[in-house]
């Protein structure tokens, strides 16, 4: 087993809460402009509710607020998911505005009326799909691993599912759940593989949902064949560097061509790709649906 403290790049999840816009609602119905309208700029406050700070979409986002005019002076509130989602979740209680990054899949979808709005530049990029990344050496380390990691394969609505039953329960639970809920699934990534005794493998994931799900699951996956797993929770940035240094044997993790494409170029050949594991993901900014406004370039620079 790995030992990842050595890196010191363990991670926990902020719960540091996040100011969202909108205001005492006791004492204003809402900024308007002259024809009537609800002004979202202002309503926001001119701030885009983030994640964490190592996450390739943060990193995205600071571009967006460079590459667009419109958006001068906005602020990127940089936080955690989890901060994230209590600002998302506050707002739609109270029917306010509010601009978060978000990305699909994640049970945010199933629980809200939530759409994207449009970025005509695509510095978010278009549809993603995220991969499977190993050590190099585990094909012939642990062959019946690899194996298992190389066929793991599932759906947005599936990950989804597991997301949305762990708001419930534990991610543990929601994971196990799945897997007795599909277990026809799962037999058809491990059909044919020889079952081990006990042999260590080592998962790194990032404190998303949607990696948390997939870090789970593959346990699962690969415990029913015998292997002792361990998992260790990292920044995204650190996914590829402990990859590529052997510290860590597997990552389900990594958003690619564009959530996590400079982590992959600084890394890549040292570590092998075996290609996706989930297809039809996609990030950028995020609204309830109540709110009027289709495209970034509605929004307007800070006064």
């Amino acid at each position: 087993m790995k030992n990842l403290k050595k890196l010191g790049i363990i991670t926990g999840l902020s719960l540091t809460l996040v100011a969202c816009g909108g205001g005492d609602s006791e004492e204003s119905d809402g900024e308007r402009d002259s024809d009537g309208d609800v002004n979202i700029s202002e309503e926001v406050e001119y701030t885009i509710t983030g994640i964490e700070p190592g996450a390739g979409m943060t990193q995205q986002t600071n571009q967006l607020l460079e590459e667009y005019d419109n958006l001068a002076g906005w602020n990127h509130q940089e936080s955690s998911t989890a901060a994230m989602l209590i600002a998302l979740d506050d707002a739609i209680e109270k029917e306010e505005e509010i601009i978060v990054t978000g990305w699909i899949p994640h049970y945010k979808f199933a629980k809200y009326d939530l759409k994207f709005i449009e970025e005509p530049k695509e510095i978010y990029g278009g549809e993603e799909y995220i991969t499977t990344i190993v050590r190099k050496g585990l094909k012939n380390d642990l062959p019946e691993a690899y194996e298992i990691l190389d066929n793991i394969y599932w759906e947005p609505e599936d990950m989804g599912s597991v997301m949305l039953a762990a708001q419930d329960k534990s991610i543990e639970d929601a994971a196990q759940d799945w897997v007795n809920e599909n277990q026809d699934t799962v037999d058809g990534w491990l059909e044919g593989i020889d079952a081990v005794d006990g042999q260590e493998i080592e998962l790194v994931y990032t404190p998303w949902d949607s990696e948390r799900s997939s870090a789970h699951v593959a346990r699962l996956a690969l415990e029913q064949k015998g292997f002792e797993v361990s998992m260790t929770q990292v920044d995204p940035q650190i996914i590829f560097q402990a990859i590529a240094s052997g510290d860590a044997d597997a990552s389900l993790v990594p958003w690619m061509p564009v959530t996590h494409g400079e982590f992959y170029k600084n890394y890549e050949g040292e570590f092998e790709d075996l290609g996706p594991n989930l297809e039809g993901a996609r990030v950028g900014l995020v609204v309830p649906s109540y709110m009027d406004i289709e495209s970034v370039e509605e929004l307007e620079p800070a006064e």
